[in-house]
């Protein structure tokens, strides 16, 4: 493990997973000691978290991102000025509140993810991380044993009326399903991938893990239920109370998150960017692999980036 030489001042979030960041300033500027130590936190931590960060606007948040990473659109909804930020607007109704890794529905599905809260509600609104590095080494080797050697169908095409905060309203239910699935994704990912920079194992899930290869469809969701259920214990998580300008920044590779629904009919607005992952492997090396559609279109996810970054890990 290399030392990297610029030494962050955190403070621990909770137990297993996350810490907030004191006295940075995020910007395109930071010098690349910053971004290495910043780098080192997130794979140690999962999940970072900045105040205050009211200086970014959107070029500046993906400015500050192309430090971390290669920005990448989402696979199917386009942003709004053609960039790279991915806006997350509760009034349309669209609101992520289950537990879900982003856009596992492809196989090179982003290594992290940027986000910056511009307006929020009086109260509520908060985001849930879990830590699914943790929740693998919580598992009884019996269940470790079984999850290394299942892989699971993830897709874009279910039902998220059913799943959402949509599900009042279906109109806009359909409009979204119109837009988030005009293509049709199906991905095959190992239920424990490896991570490419620190090894560790964990469990790669969430909603869009709809079936366990080889199982029947009852059998399949109580497979995904019972591993799934290590992941949501409240001992592997942190719940993020937003102010507006702050930033967090997460480990998608090892982690699920889940933004909470209890604030009505409020505004909630925030911007994500997410950044180029990796083709996932399993612990017999196995890589992820699309089954559908067989005639793929050119959009992020589908072709891994250039190489694991060979990222500085510090103390």
């Amino acid at each position: 493990m290399t030392t990297v030489a610029t030494e962050l001042r955190l403070t621990p979030a909770a137990g297993r997973i996350g810490a907030v960041v004191h006295d940075i300033e995020l910007s395109s500027s930071l010098d690349p000691d910053t971004v290495a130590a910043i780098e080192a936190a997130l794979y140690r931590h999962k999940v970072l978290f900045f105040r205050g960060q009211r200086q970014l606007d959107d070029a500046g948040h993906e400015a500050f991102a192309r430090l971390l990473g290669h920005p990448v659109g989402h696979p199917t909804v386009p942003s709004a000025d053609g960039r790279y930020i991915f806006e997350l607007d509760a009034t349309k109704g669209v609101r992520a509140n289950n537990w879900h890794t982003d856009v596992t529905f492809v196989p090179s599905y982003p290594k992290a993810s940027v986000l910056r809260a511009l307006e929020l509600p009086e109260a509520g609104g908060s985001t849930v991380w879990a830590n699914t590095a943790a929740a693998y080494e919580d598992l009884p080797a019996p269940l470790k044993t079984l999850a290394e050697s299942l892989r699971a169908v993830h897709t874009n095409d279910y039902d998220y009326a059913a799943t959402l905060a949509l599900a009042d309203n279906r109109e806009i239910a359909a409009l979204f399903r119109q837009v988030f699935v005009s293509t049709a994704f199906k991905t095959e990912h190992p239920v424990v991938r490896v991570h490419p920079v620190t090894g560790e194992r964990s469990l790669l899930l969430g909603a869009f893990a709809q079936k366990i290869v080889g199982v029947s469809g009852a059998d399949s969701q109580a497979l995904i239920k019972l591993f799934q259920r290590y992941v949501e214990r409240l001992e592997n998580t942190v719940r993020w109370d937003w102010k507006v300008g702050d930033v967090a920044i997460w480990d998608n590779r090892a982690t699920q998150h889940y933004a909470v629904n209890d604030y009505g009919d409020q505004p909630r607005l925030v911007r994500r960017i997410t950044l180029d992952g990796d083709l996932p492997v399993g612990v017999d090396g196995t890589p992820s692999r699309l089954v559908e559609p067989t005639e793929p279109p050119a959009v992020a996810g589908l072709i891994p980036a250039e190489q694991p970054e060979a990222a500085a890990l510090g103390g």
